[in-house]
């Protein structure tokens, strides 16, 4: 039978999650979860990556983990090694992000995963699997928020876009797409450190994490024709307040707060758009459409630049590192290294 190694996420205690560790294990195909009467893929995992929500995962924060034990990782690229579905055979080259993998189901950190087939797309060609995960949920976010923009109407000579939290996944992986893309970027950081990095991905202007997080007014100056916000809260409200007629804001993220203290009046008087980002759930068309745009509208390498790969035994000092805000760019997990 075959053997592989996967993070898994116990709890000491039963019942008590804060009493739950992460330690690497041998598995074997038989401790693979089962999906009775739904068509499951089994991947040989290449790489996952490392996110907030694993971040959060890994160090216990937020109840991330909904049932265990658990294989964190909420996101992997690699290759189909057996299919009980037609839209897959040995051989296939795939990617999954989303679904509530790493939450609710077993996810990326493993050598080796069974999961639904409806989960799975195929890797466009020209990427590899280290690039895919380089990019990640993260960056397919980013990239379902340029879509929103596009939709919206928004073009390049419209004005700046603002990207919040702009040195992280999200963040890094937008500003690099936008500016690809013609538009003018503004960066917003709480760290000033990374200026000089932000600048190499495309960024032309910046703002303080502080000058943007201050009570916003209901209605301010014109400022973006777009934005692209992790943070929520008094910023995303403050971005509201500062965009443009008919200009499109698109939201995929809270790390500032679940709040939302804004007016109406930049929506009935300026036409402000404000788009949801969802990556999460995202349907199968948008997600394709997502990979293939990012084969070609993301400089691999630029992405180099922006990707640290790291080995699975290193992810609970790495899952502490993201929560305190210590890490930029793109983390890749290598489970067989």
């Amino acid at each position: 039978m075959n053997t592989f190694n996967a993070l898994v996420v116990r709890e000491a205690e039963e019942g008590n999650p804060k009493s739950a560790a992460a330690s690497i294990e041998e598995l074997t195909d038989a401790d693979l979860p089962a999906y009775d009467g739904i068509e499951s893929v089994v991947v040989d995992i290449d790489y996952s990556s490392l996110n907030y929500k694993d971040g959060m995962a890994l160090t216990g924060k937020g109840r991330i983990i909904r049932s265990f034990p658990m294989v964190p990782g909420i996101d992997f690229a690699g290759t189909v090694v057996s299919s009980e579905s037609n839209r897959f055979v040995a051989g296939d080259r795939v990617i999954l992000t989303g679904w509530a993998v790493g939450e609710r189901y077993w996810g990326g950190y493993s050598q080796r995963q069974r999961v639904q087939a409806d989960w799975l797309v195929k890797r466009p060609e020209s990427m590899t699997s280290e690039q895919a995960m380089g990019i990640g949920t993260a960056g397919l976010t980013a990239m379902l928020c340029v879509l929103g923009l596009e939709a919206g109407g928004v073009r390049p000579d419209h004005g700046p876009i603002v990207v919040t939290g702009a040195a992280g996944g999200v963040g890094s992986v937008a500003i690099a797409l936008l500016s690809k893309l013609g538009y003018a970027v503004t960066a917003v950081t709480g760290r000033p450190e990374e200026h000089d990095y932000l600048r190499s991905l495309g960024a032309s202007a910046f703002l303080s994490r502080d000058e943007m997080s201050e009570a916003p007014k209901p209605l301010e100056a014109e400022t973006w024709a777009g934005a692209v916000d992790v943070v929520g809260s008094n910023m995303l409200a403050k971005i509201i307040a500062q965009t443009k007629y008919q200009g499109t804001v698109t939201a995929c993220g809270l790390a500032g707060g679940i709040d939302l203290p804004s007016t109406v009046m930049p929506f009935i008087l300026r036409g402000v758009r404000l788009q949801g980002i969802d990556s999460v759930m995202a349907p199968l068309a948008e997600r394709e459409a997502a990979w293939a745009r990012l084969a070609t509208d993301l400089s691999s390498d630029l992405l180099a630049t922006m990707t640290e790969v790291v080995p699975m035994s290193s992810l609970p000092e790495q899952g502490a590192a993201i929560m305190g805000g210590k890490t930029r760019g793109r983390v890749v997990v290598d489970p067989n290294a």
